[in-house]
């Protein structure tokens, strides 16, 4: 199969994130963004990867809603801890609480991603899992990391990218997810629409 490179403007990262952009510019795939409000809800009886493949596809569709043309990237990351969905923390102190309850052991990371083709009508879709492990974490040192003010718009509160990496013993898997995109996963996505990078 032949797949057409993306042109500037083609896809559109349904997202205000800075990690996803700061990912897709880094491997040279062109984008522009588009900012969405979509809530965010979890249902008992849901998967945590029906959880993030269907918040994914809510913020395609929603960017996609006002398009005629081009490829659309909805992606939504959350991190699993003992059967518990982590999303960001409201504040300080529940920052804190989720990374008293990290330390030490070892969580997965969930993002979903989707990718509305609007010109032809097309929808696929695609997670990825990571187990992450933390080293054993002081209260001093939990306190300080949070102080940075890091870990507030953070599923899980923390940002391996940053100083959140001096928290983590091990990753498996896809370290990118971890960031919050994918990007093995989300090139196989696009193949899928006949476009390569």
């Amino acid at each position: 199969m032949t797949w057409k490179p993306l042109s500037d403007g083609k896809l559109i990262l349904a997202s205000s994130s800075p990690r996803r952009a700061w990912l897709l510019r880094q491997v040279g795939i062109p984008f522009r963004t588009m900012e969405v409000n979509v809530e965010e809800g979890f249902s008992e009886e849901r998967s945590p990867a029906d959880y993030v493949l269907t918040l994914a596809e809510r913020k395609a569709l929603s960017a996609a809603s006002k398009l005629r043309e081009g490829i659309v990237l909805g992606a939504d990351t959350i991190v699993l801890f003992q059967g518990e969905i982590m999303g960001k923390p409201k504040d300080a102190q529940q920052a804190k609480e989720m990374l008293s309850r990290l330390s030490g052991h070892t969580h997965q990371v969930y993002t979903g991603l989707a990718l509305i083709d609007v010109g032809k009508g097309r929808t696929v879709t695609g997670y990825e899992v990571t187990r992450v492990r933390f080293r054993p974490l002081s209260a001093e040192f939990i306190n300080s990391y949070v102080g940075t003010g890091e870990p507030l718009d953070k599923a899980g509160a923390y940002g391996v990218q940053k100083k959140g990496a001096l928290l983590v013993e091990r990753v498996e898997g896809c370290f990118y997810n971890v960031v919050g995109l994918p990007l093995s996963k989300l090139l196989t996505l696009l193949q899928e629409l006949g476009y390569g990078t």
